[in-house]
């Protein structure tokens, strides 16, 4: 299967925009070795099948440890560990085993880090599916135009799912704005390259009816979350994010 080679956006005309294009096509030759043992891996139904079943039974413990063990869990991490289990199945069950039940053991910085990262993770990675579903699947658009819409959106879901608890929370639309772009932006960022720059090198021809399409997306936002893991960690150590709460007061 041939793929989008991502030094095709069309920058020409300046010595940035030359530079942007050389430097992506030392990464796919770089990468090259990595992709012919995903491309296989990641095209294989049975693969998808079983991925599949993983998540729905990841999805099933999840649901029963909230709703048995941890009742006081607010609504908004309800949603961004379903969201988290989603993208990444097993792995991000075990993340919230870790980190975000009320029963962990103690809280620690990197605990702290796994909840603000799993935080940014639902909301920019929604944003990734629906970009990519439409820029690249029904679209079919070019990867500049793929790359443009997907940040766009990983962008408009992860500022807002920051914005709109803190406007709930009586914060006013332009100080909760402020908050996002200066929280989020840094880690939504290296989500994003690193996520839409995985997807596009494994599948950046796949249509969407393609085994391919749809579990590389899936690979690519968990490829995300380990880069922007680091960010986040490195954020909550300089003040400029607190980190989400201790699960054992959550609720209380």
């Amino acid at each position: 299967m041939t793929h989008r080679q991502l030094s095709t956006i069309p920058l020409q005309g300046s010595v940035a925009a030359q530079w942007l294009i050389d430097m992506g096509k030392e990464i796919e030759h770089a990468l090259a070795p990595a992709r012919e043992v995903f491309v296989p891996l990641l095209s294989s139904p049975l693969v998808a099948g079983t991925w599949v079943l993983l998540i729905v039974a990841s999805l099933g413990v999840l649901w029963w440890d909230i709703t048995h063990n941890n009742e006081a869990l607010p609504s908004m991490m309800r949603f961004v560990w379903t969201l988290t289990v989603l993208y990444s199945g097993p792995i991000g069950l075990t993340i919230y085993w870790w980190s975000g039940r009320s029963q962990i053991s103690h809280d620690s910085f990197w605990r702290r880090g796994s909840r603000s990262t799993s935080h940014c993770y639902s909301g920019c990675g929604a944003g990734e599916v629906v970009g990519i579903t439409l820029a690249q699947g029904i679209l079919v658009l070019d990867t500049f135009w793929v790359v443009l819409i997907t940040f766009g959106f990983a962008y408009l879901f992860g500022y807002a799912l920051n914005i709109g608890p803190l406007m709930q929370d009586g914060v006013s639309f332009r100080e909760a704005t402020k908050d996002a772009l200066v929280t989020e932006t840094p880690s939504i960022t290296i989500m994003e390259i690193t996520a839409i720059g995985t997807d596009l090198l494994l599948a950046g021809e796949a249509g969407m009816g393609s085994v391919l399409f749809w579990m590389a997306l899936v690979f690519s936002l968990s490829i995300g979350f380990v880069a922007a893991y680091p960010v986040n960690a490195w954020m909550i150590t300089r003040g400029v994010k607190e980190g989400m709460m201790n699960p054992q007061e959550m609720g209380s």
